[in-house]
């Protein structure tokens, strides 16, 4: 599979922010895929977002060296990314699972997340996948919204939620979108 170059600057002041929450010192950010220079700042930004969940440097290497045209990042210029979108497929099969979405704190709630979202389904799309899964911890209304907006259901027939999933007591809701029977909405 190959995908196309991306590099695209997003406009804050009129696209992803609510005007009253917009601060004049948040640099413009542009969605990319990520290069191995990214690395050490993934790395960081991982460890901040996720904490004690974030991926080993050595996994995170693993999971870019084997899915670098599905790893997108928020690059705000001046050496620090603001989130990340990580899409890991099969060799063979129209299969994708997301194994990461992220935005820093700081940057959340202005739509950024849905952006990455939106851009790594329209890569795998393109790339011929058909269905999306991903997990989320159950009591992360945020995320569930997000991903319910952009068409993601609860995988069937036990309505996704396992417990245990992570290990005990780190239950997830096992989410389902099927790419062939969605139409992108960039609204």
């Amino acid at each position: 599979m190959t995908a196309e170059p991306l590099e695209r600057s997003l406009d804050h002041h009129d696209r992803l922010t609510d005007p009253g929450t917009h601060r004049p010192d948040d640099p413009p950010l542009v969605l990319r895929t990520a290069s191995e220079a990214d690395l050490p700042e993934l790395r960081r930004l991982d460890e901040e977002v996720f904490q004690e969940f974030a991926y080993p440097g050595f996994l995170l290497r693993q999971l870019f060296d084997m899915y670098e045209e599905h790893f997108l990042v928020l690059d705000d210029g001046t050496g620090r990314l603001r989130g990340y979108v990580l899409a890991g497929t099969r060799a063979l099969g129209a299969d994708s699972w997301i194994l990461g979405l992220c935005v820093t704190p700081d940057r959340r709630r202005h739509g950024l997340g849905r952006e990455l979202m939106t851009e790594v389904l329209d890569r795998l799309r393109r790339d011929g996948i058909r269905v999306v899964r991903l997990t989320v911890e159950p009591a992360n209304l945020a995320a569930i919204f997000l991903y319910r907006g952009l068409g993601f259901r609860p995988e069937e027939p036990d309505g996704g939620l396992r417990p245990d999933y992570f290990g005990p007591g780190a239950h997830r809701q096992i989410m389902r979108l099927d790419l062939d029977l969605v139409m992108p909405d960039r609204a």
